[in-house]
């Protein structure tokens, strides 16, 4: 899953504040688990994306000032798996964990612009 990010580090990394993330988070637009040896609240740094390809459907000309942003896809794929019973945990694990049907984990499928692929093999999971 590669490097994990707190909610300061999220924050700092979107350019805003720990409330702002904390939003983010609370709005289901990523999500993350309690982890480390004191544990803490993180979230997978994947999640992030430079910010001209938060929407891979309409992806632009990369910026050279390096922001980031959320991807934008991933959100209503948070809530369908969760409303097909996966708690966050077993959502983050499923985005990465390769998939068969879609040659790609469902994350690097999100991040590649399939998001209605990815959608239809969540729905075979409820």
């Amino acid at each position: 899953m590669g490097e994990w990010l707190s909610l300061p580090d999220v924050a700092q990394a979107l350019g805003t504040d720990v409330t702002r993330a904390r939003s983010i988070v609370q709005d289901r637009r990523i999500v993350g688990v309690r982890r480390g040896e004191r544990p803490t609240f993180q979230v997978p740094a994947r999640f992030l994306v430079p910010f001209h390809l938060i929407d891979p459907s309409h992806a632009r000309r990369p910026d050279d000032d390096g922001r980031l942003g959320v991807l934008a896809s991933l959100q209503g794929t948070i809530v369908l798996l969760a409303d097909a019973g996966f708690d966050d945990a077993a959502i983050i694990e499923w985005l990465f964990t390769p998939d068969a049907e879609l040659g790609e984990s469902p994350l690097d499928a999100l991040i590649a612009g399939r998001k209605s692929h990815v959608r239809r093999v969540a729905q075979t999971l409820a």
